[in-house]
Order: structure tokens, then C-alpha cells, then sequence
């Protein structure tokens, strides 16, 4: 279930901007709520982790993360300051703070046409994919 549609101004394992394009149709929309859909929390949290994983995929060694997957181990201070509605752009806008080995820790704003959505800060960890 990939929620990002585009990763841009990636900045070398420091930073880049996710897009999520928010539908009407979109999945995590329908039935949340009947007659007034927004985006869940909870997918604004997991497009977060995706869009930092991509971020740490693209300045790694290929060869390093072969047969991996990264995890997401904590969220902190997630805050939902407004709706994300349907029919809108959703820039995620992530920054790796720091890693250690296999853990990494990151921060990041969600926003719509410049207005804070949600932010967050989270750790992941990478783990050898089961054959």
C-alpha cells in the first residue's frame, strides 16, 4: 500500500519532500467519516514512514539495504492540527535528524498549499527481509 505518488527535493540522507495526492476515491477516505471524509491520522503517520524510508533507500548503498525492510519503532509528539481533506496536495516534508546504525530518527511537517496539517517526529530500523 503505497500512499506516496512523488519524492522530491531530496537532499542527499538529510531531507525531501513526499507527495500525496488525496482523492476523493482514495481508500483511506472512504467511510472516514460517511458525508464528511478527511484523511486518517494513522495514514498521514505511515506516509511519513514511507517517505523516509525512500529518502534513506535513495542515499544508501544498494547493496547495503538488499533484502531489507525498515520498520517503523516509535512515533512522538504527533500532532493533527487540521483536516486533510480529499481533492488536495499533501506535501510531507521530512528530515533525517540522525542514525545510528540500523536505527534512524526523523522529523516531519505535512501541509497543504503551505498550511500545517500535522507533524511528527519518528524512529525506524532496518531489518533482513524473511526469505
Amino acid at each position: 500500500m503505497l500512499l506516496i505518488d512523488k519524492l522530491i527535493n531530496i537532499v542527499h540522507l538529510k531531507s525531501a519532500t513526499a507527495i500525496v495526492n488525496v482523492k476523493k476515491n482514495s481508500f483511506f477516505v472512504q467511510g472516514h467519516f460517511p458525508g464528511q471524509p478527511v484523511m486518517p491520522g494513522v495514514f498521514i503517520v505511515e506516509a511519513f514512514g514511507q517517505a523516509a524510508a525512500a529518502l534513506t533507500a535513495y542515499g544508501v548503498d544498494p547493496k547495503e539495504y538488499e533484502n531489507k525492510l525498515v520498520y517503523l519503532m516509535n512515533v512522538e509528539k504527533a500532532r493533527f492540527r487540521n483536516p486533510v481533506l480529499p481533492d488536495c496536495e499533501l506535501h510531507l516534508d521530512i528530515e533525517a535528524i540522525r542514525s545510528h546504525g540500523r536505527v534512524w530518527k526523523y522529523k516531519g511537517t505535512a501541509n497543504v498549499n503551505g498550511k500545517i496539517m500535522a507533524d511528527a517526529q519518528w524512529s525506524a530500523t532496518v531489518v533482513d527481509r524473511k526469505q
